[in-house]
């Protein structure tokens, strides 16, 4: 800061002055004003920007939840002979934050015992690396495609199979109306242990 020196009273007499120039101050208080405009508008900003952190967020911190009874089939449709009939599980699904409706999410085979109305289900993913069983008729068993793993018509594992465990049996409800429902999950592939994925 320069210190002005101005001539007051006759010549040759000097007084000192420590007034700051006009334009110090002028610039001291524009600084403060923009820093003042600067502090507000982030903080007018913060609570829009939560918002909408929030909801982008959302979809990930929430849980697909515990399994759901879904509707498969009536009971008609199962053959009464004990021979599994694959069926699609049906649902709604969300993708993070894509929802989709009434869409494929998986499958069952569901057999009935002969001469009942009880039934049994089985996921059609293998529990070795998750791709689709499918029902070999002619041997009387099922098939991974994948890795040659084989299963029983009642999901035992037939040895030598790369399968670590049997295949998934699901719980299944029969309505007085004969509508067929299935408790669906998905199970961790490769493990010896039938751990439900959350």
């Amino acid at each position: 800061m320069e210190i002005k020196r101005i001539q007051k009273g006759g010549p040759g007499v000097t007084v000192e002055s420590h007034q700051e120039p006009a334009d110090t101050k002028t610039k001291r208080r524009s600084f403060l004003t923009g820093a003042l405009a600067i502090l507000c508008g982030g903080l007018a900003t913060v609570p829009p920007f939560g918002a909408a952190l929030w909801a982008f967020l959302d979809p990930l911190r929430r849980s697909s939840g515990a399994a759901t009874f879904l509707p498969l089939t009536d009971l008609t449709n199962v053959p009464a002979d004990g021979q599994p009939r694959q069926f699609p599980v049906i649902a709604d699904r969300v993708d993070a934050w894509t929802g989709f409706k009434a869409e494929p999410i998986g499958a069952v085979y569901v057999k009935r015992e002969e001469g009942s109305d009880r039934v049994e289900a089985l996921s059609a993913t293998c529990p070795h690396a998750g791709c689709f069983v499918e029902l070999d008729k002619a041997a009387g068993c099922f098939r991974c495609p994948c890795h040659n793993s084989s299963f029983t018509l009642d999901g035992g594992i037939v040895a030598p199979s790369p399968s670590p465990r049997s295949m998934d049996s699901l719980e299944c409800d029969v309505s007085k109306s004969g509508a067929v429902s299935v408790k669906w999950q998905n199970f961790y592939s490769g493990t010896e242990e039938k751990v439900a994925r959350k």
